[in-house]
């Protein structure tokens, strides 16, 4: 039975190397996947999935006015697929996971999301408060603080290493911009 799967964290968790891991087992068992993710995220080349650690494969695009329910229709019009990975799903909006649910249901193909929970600013993102309240099934990957407790928040560092507290939500960046840290370290930083 397909389902729609929301692997959630912070940065710097490894949430892109357990999609390519997962879509690596799929192709050791002969399986054909399909992976998308988002256009604005070109960190690792457009249209291409990368981890920290060195493995990537590249991936069709979405932008915030892609049908993904069209686009996976016309993939498996094209053949066998046994699952859909989506990289950097905090970038959807909530049509798309709308749509994401349209294809696991109607198209009976799995679909494996993988993003932020929350922005700098400990906010949702659109697209994740959309895959919290449809997913079918949620897992969270965890990180951790400096202090070793578990990193469920982010901080945006400015270029002085200070953290911000105000800003657009979407800011694309790595290890030099953002940090993430447990919720104490996080409002001891933000002054929250």
């Amino acid at each position: 039975m397909a389902k729609l799967y929301f692997h959630y964290s912070t940065m710097n968790a490894g949430k892109s190397t357990i999609l390519l891991q997962a879509a690596h087992n799929y192709h050791e068992m002969g399986m054909e996947t399909f992976l998308l993710t988002a256009r604005l995220d070109d960190r690792a080349g457009v249209g291409r999935i990368a981890s920290r650690i060195g493995i990537g494969k590249e991936a069709a695009l979405f932008s915030p006015d892609t049908d993904l329910f069209e686009v996976i229709r016309k993939r498996l019009a094209e053949g066998p697929c046994a699952c859909i990975f989506v990289d950097e799903a905090q970038f959807l909006s909530r049509d798309q996971v709308w749509q994401l649910a349209r294809a696991v249901d109607d198209l009976s193909v799995p679909v494996m999301c993988y993003g932020l929970r929350v922005d700098f600013m400990g906010e949702l993102f659109p697209g994740s408060a959309a895959l919290l309240a449809l997913a079918d099934e949620m897992r969270e990957v965890r990180t951790i603080c400096h202090c070793g407790k578990k990193a469920t928040m982010v901080i945006r560092l400015d270029k002085d290493g200070n953290a911000l507290s105000s800003g657009e939500q979407i800011q694309i960046g790595g290890n030099d911009t953002y940090v993430s840290l447990c919720r104490r370290h996080w409002r001891e930083k933000t002054g929250n």
